[in-house]
């Protein structure tokens, strides 16, 4: 389940039109990585365990189905509108969302050899990342994210209490 925040570009009961004003009965919106064709699922709700379809079809008056919200990954997102007959309206790229996510925290123990640890879940990036090593904050370049696992450049030494802030 990844973190989700509120899409700025469908939100919560936005309604979508044609080039004419009408509401966009049966249009699409696919959904993409920032700057790619690549497909990235957005969710029905702020908890982010139901994908929508990708393309999300919207009901007769051009609304969002399935309670008319559109969640995020945090990360960057490619919107295409387009007709029930795959015309394309508009395509909308580097779109964030509204970020509102509550911090996570987690703690480890370093034992003077271990670089990487794994966290619940992905961070949004490095820079939504806070770490400290026995209470002193850790510089960026003293560690690394991919994906859920942060590696230190130097492994925290043995019994040091490690806590990473993460959203």
């Amino acid at each position: 389940m990844p973190a989700v925040s509120l899409s700025i570009f469908g939100g919560v009961g936005a309604q979508f039109f044609d080039n004419n004003g009408t509401p966009l009965s049966g249009g699409k919106i696919y959904t993409y990585e920032a700057g790619t064709t690549t497909p990235l699922a957005t969710y029905t709700s702020s908890t982010g365990n139901t994908a929508h379809t990708n393309p999300i079809v919207l009901d007769s008056g051009g609304r969002v189905p399935s309670g008319g919200e559109i969640w995020n990954a945090l990360q960057l997102y490619k919107f295409v509108l387009k007709t029930s007959a795959d015309v394309t309206i508009a395509t909308y790229d580097n779109v964030g969302s509204s970020f509102n996510a509550t911090a996570i925290i987690a703690n480890f123990t370093g034992d003077g050899s271990d670089t990487t640890f794994t966290l619940a879940s992905a961070p949004a990036g490095e820079n939504a990342t806070n770490v400290y090593i026995n209470g002193v904050y850790q510089q960026k370049n003293t560690y690394s994210i991919a994906g859920a696992v942060i590696t230190f450049s130097e492994a925290p030494p043995t019994t040091s209490s490690i806590e990473v802030n993460y959203v």
